[in-house]
């Protein structure tokens, strides 16, 4: 799994920064959270294969995260595409999607299913994993969201599955789907009999723009991921609570509280510049050792537990 930050600004693009847009690349799926100004651009420079997006996530509909939505979907029809575009998000983002489409007199030649979020729940599921929805507090109707992955089978032993008289072949892969088998000399095998342990899924969470609320932690317990909205230092916490955002002692309050294993931020305030935000870091970092700034283009590759972390690969020089 990997995650590419398309652009980590709030507010208004910068010539060096684009507007918040996250995509996750998951087993050949892809998923985009937000879609600000600039999230075409940073696509074309990652050379992600961005014409199979299966699903939009939307937080909320202030224009510096969707402004970037309506060509998005007009690049999805150059190409031949049959399978349904999801797009979720709260109250507004449907009529905010049939409106463009009206309007710009978009011509697509695919599904395209929006479903609006009400309340708390699983809004999206796929071949082992989720996408849960959450409530933030913001200005206006805004939502979290988190993927995560269903528990894997341990790993097979095939010399006890030879052991235990199961000759390798059809018989394993039943065996590792969870099935029950009978041995060559007419013996029922279980699972549990060839598999390790059960070992944990990925969990990748995304929370912009939102006051600071301690329930956003258990939202995200546990994330091996955490992309989190970081507007202001904290010297500016009286504006940040009157903007309905999060400053950086907050957003790593956040990290810590829900044991999140790294914490990235992102939706920087336009009044600093890349040099400035060391300082939202160094408050972070106070509290949440594992902080992490975000940029444009940065990749960040989300392993599982047992295999090897590389943990993100640094965006290219503008």
């Amino acid at each position: 799994m990997e995650a590419f930050i398309l652009g980590c600004g709030g507010m208004m693009p910068l010539p060096y920064r684009h507007l918040t847009s996250v995509l996750l690349r998951r087993e050949g799926d892809l998923f985009l959270f937000d879609g600000g100004e600039g999230t075409q651009v940073s696509l074309k420079r990652l050379n992600l294969k961005w014409k199979k997006i299966d699903a939009i996530f939307v937080s909320h509909t202030h224009a510096d995260h969707v402004t970037g939505l309506p060509g998005i979907l007009m690049l999805n029809a150059q190409v031949e595409r049959t399978e349904p575009l999801y797009i979720y998000g709260p109250p507004k983002i449907q009529e905010y999607i049939e409106t463009s489409r009206r309007v710009l007199d978009m011509y697509i030649n695919y599904p395209i299913i929006v479903k609006e979020i009400t309340a708390p729940c699983i809004v999206h599921e796929g071949d082992g994993f989720y996408v849960r929805a959450f409530p933030l507090e913001h200005t206006k109707t805004c939502v979290g969201y988190t993927l995560e992955e269903l528990d894997r089978p341990g790993e097979f032993n095939p010399e006890k599955a030879l052991s235990l008289k199961v000759p390798m072949g059809p018989l394993w892969g039943k065996l590792q789907k969870g099935q029950t088998v009978l041995s060559s000399d007419g013996n029922e095998v279980t699972p549990d009999m060839v598999l390790g342990k059960t070992r944990p899924g990925r969990k990748f969470s995304f929370v912009t723009d939102t006051i600071y609320k301690p329930s956003i932690a258990k939202e995200v317990q546990g994330s091996d991921v955490l992309v989190c909205e970081c507007m202001f230092e904290d010297e500016l916490i009286d504006q940040a609570k009157e903007k309905k955002h999060m400053t950086a002692s907050q957003c790593a309050t956040i990290a810590r509280d829900s044991g999140s294993k790294r914490m990235y931020m992102i939706h920087y305030s336009p009044r600093y510049t890349d040099r400035d935000l060391t300082k939202l870091l160094d408050q972070a970092r106070l509290i949440y050792p594992h902080a992490e700034l975000s940029r444009d283009r940065l990749c960040i590759n989300i392993p599982f537990e047992d295999e090897e972390t590389s943990e993100e690969t640094t965006p290219e020089n503008d």
